[in-house]
């Protein structure tokens, strides 16, 4: 099957995007331009120290500037909260909404808050959060409790800023699957800015039904999607063509549901080669967004979409393959 060009447009419902934090060895702004260049739709962008911290003085200054910065460069954003130390230097994710302590559920509050904020100066079309881990001597109902409690400040947030919150199911986090994401939505009487983050890797990793049944299943919520490969079973995002994933069918999936939103690129520990892996995952997303568009046979397009190993390429070997 003929490769199509990186700018080649897939159905319109989809839009590609490619996600910060997969690209933290970069200053934002040569991030932005790299995406740009390579003829991505948009970003996701991770609040982070080093990409437009929400902590650090002048926020609504520098995101004003990232906004006409997207808007020159044509990208669409999602803001994305998944940054690993933002809080707290020694606890990764930490503190998070289901922290014992108040205080510190309340500081990731406040995060969850001031990323709204930039969402809407931004011109996003959501924000993504997570449950967090349940604390060691925590039971899951007191848990449930704490994830409610913490996540009503924030859906008035979204609702007054006219932005939804899109709530990723995580593995090994209290909101781990799809019908975890139901159980929180009936529990806060299903509140209007209430959506979903699908990640389709995660799909794969552990819910009982294929991905592109998660897709069409979780249609109606859906607010933002992350796509990579991934393996039945092990949670470790994969580039394109190392996991077990059939990518033609969710993509179908996907645009059938009319979903407008960006689906990002989600390989954050694969920024040592952030370049590499944007530049080869746009061309395998077109490629697999053609084939989903003719209904190519899937042996098909497994080959066709694979892509090969090129001299210099950092996931030609183990150690560009894995390293954090």
């Amino acid at each position: 099957m003929k490769s199509p060009d990186a700018r080649t447009s897939a159905p319109a419902a989809l839009r590609f995007g490619y996600g910060t934090n997969g690209l933290a060895d970069l200053r934002l702004d040569d991030a932005l331009a790299v995406l740009a260049d390579l003829g991505y739709d948009g970003v996701g962008l991770t609040l982070d120290h080093m990409h437009l911290d929400p902590l650090a003085p002048d926020l609504a200054a520098r995101t004003r500037r990232v906004a006409r910065r997207l808007d020159e460069l044509g990208l669409g954003v999602t803001v994305e909260t998944g940054a690993r130390y933002v809080l707290d230097p020694r606890r990764k994710h930490g503190p998070s909404l289901l922290d014992p302590d108040p205080d510190d559920r309340a500081r990731r509050v406040d995060l969850l808050v001031r990323a709204v904020r930039v969402a809407a100066d931004l011109g996003a079309h959501a924000v993504h959060c997570f449950s967090g881990i349940v604390p060691d001597g925590t039971d899951e109902d007191t848990a449930w409790k704490r994830l409610a409690e913490t996540l009503t400040p924030v859906l008035d947030a979204a609702a007054t800023a006219g932005v939804p919150l899109a709530v990723e199911p995580e593995p090994g986090h209290l909101l781990a699957t799809l019908a975890d994401f139901h159980h929180l939505r009936r529990t806060l009487d299903d509140p209007g800015p209430l959506g979903l983050t699908l990640d389709i890797g995660h799909c794969q990793c552990l819910e009982p039904l294929p991905p592109a049944d998660c897709v069409r299943d979780a249609g109606p919520w859906l607010r933002h999607v992350q796509i990579e490969d991934m393996r039945r079973g092990v949670h470790e995002h994969l580039p394109f063509g190392d996991g077990e994933i059939d990518f033609p069918p969710v993509l179908a999936a996907l645009a059938a549901t009319g979903y407008q939103g960006l689906t990002v690129v989600e390989l954050p520990r694969h920024s040592h080669a952030g370049p590499h892996f944007a530049a080869h995952s746009l061309p395998f997303l077109r490629r697999a967004a053609e084939a989903a568009s003719t209904t190519a046979p899937a042996s098909e397009v497994s080959r066709a979409s694979r892509p090969a190993a090129s001299p210099g390429d950092p996931s030609a070997t183990p150690e560009g393959r894995n390293t954090p």
